[in-house]
């Protein structure tokens, strides 16, 4: 990879339709974006890969779709309510309102000061004479909860509160039972999810990095407990696999981060973030994998009242099982896919996508948009291939500009319709990493394409 800026992949993300920011027209709205047609196809492609990795290619897994809304009470059971907080500090003179371990890490203060306590971090902002991005003196740090909130009914008031989820974990936790007595589950096995997560973040910014609404890929895996220590270390392998060989990311973009005593949550024996290297920002979190024992059921267990526990057949034991997580961001998985696969050469900017991942397997073209017998023959192979892949139709401007703006896009072959055609039914394969071509029959496409 190169060492790209976020400005360029901010820039070819709108011009070429991936990521538009949210409302623009009347202005944007803060870390809102919307998806373009081809950050769609890329989206879609995306979770393909990452749900027939984790789900699909196992036995051990089962797969649910869960809705925003979950009873008021869920979130006091996790421990939202009271403790999902960042800790807030303000400019005393803009009243601009920032994130304190962020102002501190950026500084380059301490590397991570998620886990300090009010006071320490106003101890490190003192004895550091710490001030804002303005320059100016800050205030003392307080803690601001994340979760968002609205109202469901007739009327507004604290009977009809509801929050937004804050992780889109929670609904895994609230149907394991049901999962596991209808689909006949025994342990050890899975459950996976891509859902929606809402948070109030104080400061947002670095594109897609940091926003208020994103979508959360999860796996939470249910274990004995005398077995979950080796099925942790089983699915740190299985996430660092799947960025280094599914993803087809580079080892040296990716590493492994252990959370320090401080900033590990109570609950969790362990906890490890997959870090992803996204440029000037430099290696960023994108996955965590968390060791979360049996707290979550015990604690949906005990506001609700309900018997959450597991009948081991096989000792006749009851217990609620422990739960291994790998929780990932979508959106920060989806600009690590711009980071990794774009580069510049001297005359063309490339996506180097994998086939799989590419928003468009191909795309057609005729040689000259002019002729009637070229037009009508690529159309026929388009309308062929189409049938079974995404392809693009480009007849726009010269051949050459054709093919850069198919790599910019990062398909992976395009088409050329030309007079031989017409002759023996071949057409000519432009490969975009290579820009080798090579003549093709029109009857063996739909095969080339599949085995690629």
């Amino acid at each position: 990879m190169q060492n790209v800026s976020m400005e360029k992949i901010v820039s070819l993300a709108k011009r070429r339709g991936f990521v538009f920011p949210s409302s623009e027209i009347y202005g944007g709205f803060a870390a809102t974006y919307d998806f373009g047609p081809l950050g769609f196809l890329l989206k879609k492609n995306i979770e393909k890969a990452w749900r027939r990795w984790n789900v699909e290619s196992r036995t051990d897994m089962v797969e649910i779709e869960g809705a925003i809304f979950m009873h008021p009470r869920v979130w006091e059971a996790s421990g939202h309510v009271g403790g999902f907080a960042d800790t807030l500090v303000e400019d005393l003179v803009t009243h601009k309102r920032y994130r304190a371990d962020h102002l501190i890490e950026e500084a380059g203060i301490m590397a991570s000061a998620g886990g300090l306590s009010l006071q320490e971090i106003n101890d490190v902002i003192e004895a550091n004479k710490l001030k804002s991005p303005d320059g100016n003196p800050l205030s003392k740090s307080k803690k601001f909860n994340q979760l968002v909130k609205t109202h469901l009914g007739a009327t507004e008031d604290d009977t009809t509160l509801v929050y937004l989820k804050g992780e889109s974990c929670q609904n895994i936790y609230l149907d394991y039972k049901m999962v596991q007595e209808t689909m006949r589950l025994k342990l050890p096995f899975g459950i996976a999810q891509i859902g929606k997560a809402f948070r109030n973040e104080i400061t947002v910014k670095n594109f897609l990095f940091r926003t208020r609404e994103f979508e959360q890929m999860d796996v939470q895996y249910f274990c004995r407990p005398k077995d979950a220590g080796g099925y942790y270390d089983e699915w740190k392998k299985n996430r660092w696999d799947f960025y280094t060989q599914c993803m087809g990311f580079d080892k040296a973009n990716v590493r492994w981060r252990q959370h320090e005593k401080n900033e590990k949550a109570f609950y969790a024996t362990d906890a490890w973030d997959i870090e992803y290297k996204f440029g000037e920002l430099d290696f960023k979190e994108v996955e965590g994998v968390h060791h979360r024992g049996s707290y979550d059921l015990d604690q949906h267990a005990k506001f609700s009242g309900k018997d959450l526990s597991y009948l081991d057949e096989e000792t006749g034991e009851r217990f609620n099982p422990y739960i291994i997580e790998c929780s990932g961001g979508f959106n920060r998985l989806f600009l690590a896919c711009l980071f990794e696969f774009y580069r510049e050469e001297e005359d063309r900017t490339v996506l180097s996508f994998p086939a799989k991942l590419a928003p468009y397997k191909a795309a057609v073209f005729p040689l000259l948009r002019n002729k009637p017998d070229l037009v009508a023959r690529a159309k026929s192979i388009f309308d062929l291939l189409r049938a079974e892949h995404m392809v693009a139709w480009d007849d726009r401007g010269n051949i050459g500009k054709r093919y850069y703006a198919q790599d910019e896009i990062g398909t992976p072959f395009c088409i050329t319709v030309d007079f031989q055609t017409l002759d023996d039914d071949t057409v000519t394969v432009r490969d975009r990493d290579t820009a080798t071509q090579k003549r093709v029959a029109v009857g063996e496409l739909a095969d080339f394409l599949r085995q690629r």
